[in-house]
């Protein structure tokens, strides 16, 4: 469900560019299946004609503990338990939902989209408006606007993706960068975008379009963009991307979390 030939046109580049660097995207297979279906898996890789080298299968047992020894920067899965166990490890994890839509997606250009607080960013915010109200909200923000807010769960995979994305920019690259990351947020631009935007800039990432939606629909956005995959911590905004055919990811992490359980 998530477009691999836009990985792998990534790793095409980098190489040509770098022969002699190995820091490119690394793809593993892991399943709670038992050794003996690696021949199914590996026929099926093939017939794809994908590259992927390296499966872990734990014969029933859940993969998330060998994700720490493969230096895991994102896990990516269906099983939400799965998921929520590697958020709690303090690895970015987030939960697979396919699309209602065929859309057709960039292959030479990979395309990432992150929702803010509670993704990017801490839940700190998230926290005031489920309290506190939207006017407590934007005082909030107002008094904070130079205090960066601190980290969430998929800081570190964008800061990987800019690592990346600077390799080309050293080459003069950057107007043919296949890497291109978005800020789609529910936040307004006036009263809260600034705080977001300086902590990017604290953080020294760089991030290509931020789009401040004050809390407009999420989903139509999203099939301009047309990113393969879009991370946002709420429900609502994982089905809204869905049923318009953009690839979505749930990060089941802060608040946000409790008042879905709840409700």
């Amino acid at each position: 469900i998530f477009n691999l030939q836009a990985l792998e046109h990534v790793n095409t580049r980098l190489l040509e560019l770098y022969p002699d660097d190995e820091e490119r995207f690394d793809i593993v297979l892991m399943t709670n299946n038992h050794a003996q279906v690696g021949v199914r898996l590996i026929n099926s890789i093939n017939h794809y004609g994908l590259t992927i080298e390296r499966f872990c299968m734990t014969g029933g047992k859940s993969p998330v503990g060998y994700l720490t020894a493969y230096l895991t920067n994102l896990y990516l899965s269906a099983d939400s338990e799965k998921v929520q166990e590697a958020i709690e490890a303090g690895i970015a994890a987030a939960t697979m939902f396919t699309a209602n839509k065929d859309v057709a997606y960039s292959d030479t250009q990979l395309r990432v989209a992150f929702d803010g607080d509670a993704v990017l960013f801490s839940d700190e915010s998230e926290q005031i408006v489920k309290e506190q109200g939207l006017d407590r909200f934007f005082e909030h923000e107002q008094l904070n606007e130079n205090k960066p807010l601190a980290q969430g769960p998929l800081k570190g995979f964008l800061e990987d993706l800019g690592k990346l994305q600077k390799k080309f920019y050293a080459k003069n690259e950057r107007l043919n960068c296949p890497i291109r990351t978005f800020l789609v947020t529910a936040r307004s631009a006036a009263s809260s975008g600034a705080r977001v935007l300086k902590t990017l800039r604290s953080w020294g990432l760089e991030i290509d379009e931020a789009l401040f939606l004050a809390g407009a629909p999420k989903g139509p956005i999203l099939v301009k963009i047309r990113p393969h995959i879009f991370f946002d911590d709420q429900m609502f905004h994982i089905e809204g991307a869905q049923k318009l055919g953009t690839i979505a990811a749930h990060v089941p992490y802060g608040v946000a979390q409790k008042y879905h359980k709840s409700a």
